[in-house]
């Protein structure tokens, strides 16, 4: 007899239901069996109405991000036989929007992330070749660069969940991300979106983002230096 795997996973749909529930699904585990392929499995195979989101087949990774046994994982890259048989319980990201079932609201994530301007800003006339980076330059963005903005920093953040205004860490690991890019010369142009109460100011060093990031990025330290980058401007002006 094959090994099976017990999930218990949390389904609501705002149009049709008055309250979540969970729904309780056993199905054959094989070894290298993930989290991602058994949803796939009760969707094919077992129950068609089951709504999750995922982007890894499509080569753009984070769309799996979830709140899986009270950690933040993502599906795609955590394995059923880690859990040593026990019941695997899936929940969507925590305080965000449910849509339905394990897939949530990312407009407002990702409002503001696109409110940093995430891309690089040069004021100088395009070369005839690629502007150069040294190895040490690139290496400073090795980190920051990781980030594949699946917004489990951003349900982590107790700030977030006090100030829907706050622009959440992952919108300001990205904006330290450029403003450190050698290339970039839009430091300016973010600040004013980034030195306020709404912004780097909000961030307590809770350190809860850099526990749920599933890339290991120290979110709270590329924060701290964008604080430090705002205040320097400060003082050159005073």
């Amino acid at each position: 007899m094959a090994d099976t795997i017990r999930l218990k996973i949390f389904r609501f749909d705002p149009e049709t239901d008055r309250k979540p529930r969970y729904d309780v699904f056993e199905i054959p585990c094989q070894p290298g069996l993930t989290v991602l392929e058994a949803l796939f499995y009760i969707l094919e195979k077992v129950d068609p109405s089951i709504a999750f989101r995922y982007s890894c087949r499509g080569a753009i990774c984070g769309s799996c991000a979830m709140y899986i046994n009270g950690s933040y994982r993502l599906a795609c890259g955590t394995q059923c036989s880690a859990f040593k048989g026990k019941e695997i319980v899936i929940n969507p990201l925590p305080h965000l929007q449910v849509i339905k079932d394990l897939v949530v609201d990312m407009e407002p994530f990702f409002a503001k992330y696109q409110s940093i301007r995430p891309y690089l800003i040069n004021h100088h006339e395009p070369l005839e070749k690629e502007r150069l980076q040294s190895p040490e330059e690139r290496k400073r963005l090795d980190e920051m660069i990781d980030c594949i903005l699946c917004a489990a920093c951003y349900s982590s953040c107790p700030s977030v969940w006090m100030d829907p205004k706050y622009k959440g860490p992952a919108a300001l690991l990205k904006a330290t991300r450029f403003d450190e890019d050698s290339r970039d010369e839009g430091t300016n142009e973010r600040m004013p979106v980034l030195d306020n109460e709404d912004g780097l100011w909000r961030c307590h060093t809770i350190f809860n983002c850099v526990d749920a990031c599933p890339k290991k990025i120290n979110v709270t330290e590329a924060i701290q230096t964008s604080k430090r980058t705002a205040l320097r401007k400060k003082l050159r002006l005073t």
